[in-house]
């Protein structure tokens, strides 16, 4: 059995961007979840910087991150985003 694999997506909107991209992201949250594999796909927004999201993400494995990434809500917001911010995404593991 494989170990989850944790997603950290940091996106920085550009300026005068936020509330698109937010808008943009929250559309794909709902048939994120419900993804086979899925155990959690939440949407955060510094406290500090109204322009900086995180998606905090946890899938059963790499398999599932990989179908994820071919929905089709997924491509579409990958999209409708690029344009308007940064995006940095983390693969990260469980250690402990």
């Amino acid at each position: 059995m494989s170990s989850p694999l944790f997603v950290l997506a940091t996106i920085i909107a550009k300026p005068n961007h936020a509330r698109q991209v937010s808008d943009a992201i929250q559309l794909v949250l709902a048939p994120s979840r419900q993804e086979e594999g899925c155990y959690r796909y939440d949407l955060l927004q510094d406290n500090s910087n109204d322009h900086r999201f995180v998606i905090q993400e946890q899938w059963q494995n790499k398999a599932a991150l990989n179908a994820h990434m071919q929905t089709a809500h997924f491509k579409a917001l990958v999209e409708s985003i690029a344009p308007l911010a940064n995006i940095d995404v983390a693969e990260l593991n469980l250690l402990a």
